[in-house]
């Protein structure tokens, strides 16, 4: 009896373990950007960038949806109240001080609420992080180039040229992730500021990660610039968005966000060196890197 009871024991603790390691392995694979039947909104924020932006779109919803409540009240008060049946003999005048007085400054004040928001959010998307503020220098950057139609991707600051992601054909794709899905995924590091330069060969595209709050358009003979930190490991998927020709639909974008190691190994298989200078003003030395 005792053995049986041993033995179930040790079975039990077998199975929750193991449960237990699924459960945590699962927690820990993060895949943003593909479809979710019955969802609606925004899709999860991978960065404090597109979580900022998330906050500043409620507001938004907020004041809009007061707009619309007000206008539509409004109207149905006028409606009610001055009807031919409820005012047989209508008023004659042109202005009313008051009124004209509140319609200006009212929605002043709604800009300026709007404004005070907006304004910091956009110098910190367009401001390249300093080390200063709330997020790292950056420590990576990638040179992403628009084909028709694929992505080229150079890793300056690491050696690394010539990566060039095409859509996973359907047969060899995971059916939620066709047309997500690249056969050559990029690789950042986790809770690192990645600088992301982006032009095109021929017409215009756009680099577009949602979840990571970023779109920077790709234009033939210029580079834009932006930036993001990924908080969480795991596949974030995006697209082209901008219609940029025949396969433009067939433009994705695939990014593994995986440790400092696992990033180093990537950048060792594609041909890459850990020891080479960085880029000026995109890089720091290995030293200062986050462990």
């Amino acid at each position: 009896m005792k053995l049986w009871v041993k033995g179930f024991s040790r079975c039990a603790l077998a199975a929750a373990t193991a449960l237990a390691a699924a459960g945590s392995a699962a927690a820990q694979e993060t895949v943003v950007g593909r479809p979710t039947d019955g969802a609606i909104g925004l899709q999860p924020a991978a960065t404090q960038v597109a979580a900022d932006v998330h906050d500043f779109h409620t507001l938004l919803m907020v004041i809009v949806t007061a707009i619309t409540v007000l206008v539509l009240a409004l109207l149905v008060w006028v409606v009610v109240r001055y009807n031919r049946n409820a005012n047989a003999t209508p008023k004659k005048f042109t202005h009313n001080v008051t009124v004209e007085v509140i319609w200006t400054i009212v929605p002043v004040i709604i800009l300026v609420v709007i404004a005070a928001f907006s304004f910091p959010l956009l110098f910190e998307e367009e401001r390249m992080p300093d080390g200063n503020g709330r997020f790292p220098a950056p420590t990576v950057t990638i040179k992403a180039t628009g084909n028709a139609w694929n992505w080229g991707y150079d890793y300056p600051d690491y050696g690394v040229e010539g990566v060039i992601a095409n859509m996973l054909p359907e047969e060899e794709a995971v059916p939620e992730l066709y047309r997500l899905a690249t056969d050559n995924p990029i690789y950042i590091p986790v809770g690192e500021t990645v600088r992301i330069l982006v032009t095109s060969n021929d017409v215009i595209h756009s680099w577009a990660m949602p979840s990571f709050g970023v779109k920077e358009d790709a234009i033939p003979g210029r580079v834009n610039e932006g930036w993001f930190k990924v908080d969480q490991p795991g596949a974030y998927y995006g697209q082209c968005s901008e219609l940029c020709g025949t396969r433009h639909a067939f433009m994705p974008i695939e990014v593994r966000a995986v440790s400092r190691v696992e990033f180093e190994q990537w950048i060792v298989s594609q041909g890459g060196q850990l020891t080479v200078a960085p880029v000026e003003g995109a890089a720091v030395d290995s030293a200062d890197r986050p462990s």
